[in-house]
């Protein structure tokens, strides 16, 4: 009885911190910790910082997922961050998901 308890504590806690993993790895691979920083600003805002920004904001998810696939300039000042259309929508999703929760 105590090996299935533990098995299934070790399950769930592997699914929790999965999309946190999981999302590092593909800002990575999609080239996104060139410019940002889970806390620092580097050529564009911190993930922190964006999370802080949009908190709130029903509409963040998709408004996030769309900048990153068409680009933009203006919110967080003049360099424009390019266009990343290659990413899948659910890598986007994830990754979306994953800078919201940053704290």
């Amino acid at each position: 009885m105590k090996l299935a308890t533990l098995a299934a504590a070790l399950a769930a806690g592997a699914i929790f911190s999965m999309p946190a993993k999981a999302s590092d790895e593909l800002a990575k691979k999609y080239m996104c910790l060139t410019c940002h920083t889970q806390d620092k600003k580097l050529v564009g805002p911190s993930y922190r910082d964006v999370a802080v920004k949009y908190k709130g904001d029903k509409a963040a998810e998709a408004r996030l997922a769309e900048k990153i696939k068409k680009g933009g300039v203006g919110a967080w000042g003049q360099i424009p961050m390019p266009p990343n259309d290659k990413v899948p929508d659910a890598d986007l999703k994830a990754m979306v998901t994953w800078i919201l929760s940053t704290k």
